[in-house]
């Protein structure tokens, strides 16, 4: 329907992405972003390490393999258009130890299924030959996969909403979401924002801004912090392109790597560790009303139960330096905790299941007017533009009718 008013909660890279898409392919509708902070991109995607994925590890025909390959074409030619950064460098997905190979050729099979460009098995000299500090028995070689500059991307796509005659409306956490005749009247405090339909990628919270829209309670978000260490400006000569693990399939976590980035640092993680608060960037930060949560959720404690060994391991590389770096070691052998400072942190939202399950593939619920992103994990900033048209899809195309989908 022409002249309506689409209400976004969230103005990270999926939620301006998603009003982008609107305001430029359905003229006469009118977006408002609505975001709690003072700036757009300032939670995952700002703390995002900048690497656009190809497509490797993602189960061929799920929604997050065909909506992340799509993406990649959409933001390196977006990436073009505006002149911003877009370096196409290269990784490597190393084995490091025989009995890795298997899963490494698994791997292979399915990036080959999922269309990813140039893939190819490369040999232990071969290895040598493109990352000559690299260590490694073999790996696979993605020389398409690139880094960019996720929040000055975030920043062009809300520019281009406001010059579409789209708002970004800063400093409006939602408090209240309310269905009134004909639309939603969206509250923070005692301001209101009426709607006709309204989109929720709030990221973080967005089990707690669902509660609001009265979607089910499943799945919540658990946040976890990846913690970096950078490597010391002399060191990061020692690194040419990405250097990946072979991921364990048991997590949606890709393992402690090497990341280079667009200002020439290079990023050596990030681990995993349960965060204290939805937005615990810090070990020090610590929310009990998110301790509570988490605490009261069943789905945490299966989790633990499952998965307590790994959790203390991570807990340790938090903590030691040299427990950091032991892992990182075996990809750029000789790097140790010399060799790096600390650097940055993020948190992800990773969505959990009441039976504990991690959930690993993009989760989207309709609840009448109201479409909830109630998971949008990496490689979310990679498929942002893809995911906006697939939003924009189930929007007005209703693609999920009216019951909550998946």
């Amino acid at each position: 329907m022409a002249d309506e008013t689409i209400g976004i909660v969230g103005a990270g890279i999926v939620g301006l992405a998603t009003a982008r898409e609107i305001a430029l392919s359905r003229p006469g509708t009118r977006v408002v972003v609505l975001e709690k902070e003072r700036e757009v991109s300032l939670h995952q995607t700002g703390h995002n390490s900048g690497v656009v994925h190809a497509g490797i590890y993602y189960t061929p025909g799920s929604l997050k393999a065909d909506l992340t390959v799509r993406g990649v074409s959409l933001l390196r030619e977006y990436c073009q258009d505006r002149e911003l950064p877009y370096k196409e460098i290269g990784k490597l997905v190393v084995a490091v130890r025989e009995d890795e190979l298997g899963r490494m050729n698994n791997l292979y099979e399915r990036a080959k299924n999922n269309h990813v460009p140039d893939l190819r098995k490369i040999s232990k000299e071969e290895i040598r030959e493109l990352e000559p500090n690299a260590g490694g028995v073999a790996a696979l070689h993605s020389p398409r996969t690139a880094i960019t500059d996720y929040p000055a991307i975030a920043r062009a796509f809300a520019k281009d909403v406001v010059d579409s005659g789209g708002e970004v409306k800063l400093g409006f956490p939602v408090t209240g979401i309310t269905n009134v005749p004909g639309g939603i009247e969206v509250a923070s405090g005692q301001e209101r924002v009426r709607v006709d339909r309204l989109i929720l990628c709030a990221g973080l919270q967005s089990d707690a801004v669902a509660k609001l829209a009265q979607d089910k309670q499943e799945p919540r978000i658990i946040p976890f912090r990846g913690e970096y260490m950078l490597l010391r400006p002399e060191k990061t000569g020692l690194v040419r392109g990405l250097i990946y693990p072979v991921p364990d399939p048991r997590y949606p976590f890709l393992g402690v790597h090497f990341t280079p980035r667009v200002d020439g640092s290079v990023e050596v993680g990030p681990n995993a560790v349960l965060a204290l608060a939805r937005e615990g960037y810090t070990r020090a930060k610590v929310s009990p009303k998110d301790l509570l949560g988490l605490a009261a959720y069943p789905g945490t404690w299966k989790m633990a139960a499952q998965h307590w060994r790994t959790g203390i391991r991570e807990y340790r590389g938090s903590f030691s330096m040299a427990a950091f770096m032991k892992d990182a070691g075996l990809y750029v052998p000789g790097v140790g905790a010399s060799d790096v400072v600390r650097g940055g942190a993020g948190v992800r939202a990773q969505a959990l299941d009441r039976d504990g399950t991690l959930v690993d593939d993009f989760r989207i619920h309709q609840v009448g007017r109201i479409t909830a992103v109630r998971n949008a994990p990496s490689p979310a900033a990679t498929a942002s533009m893809a995911i906006a048209e697939h939003i924009v899809g189930a929007v007005f195309g209703n693609v999920f009718g009216d019951a909550s989908a998946s």
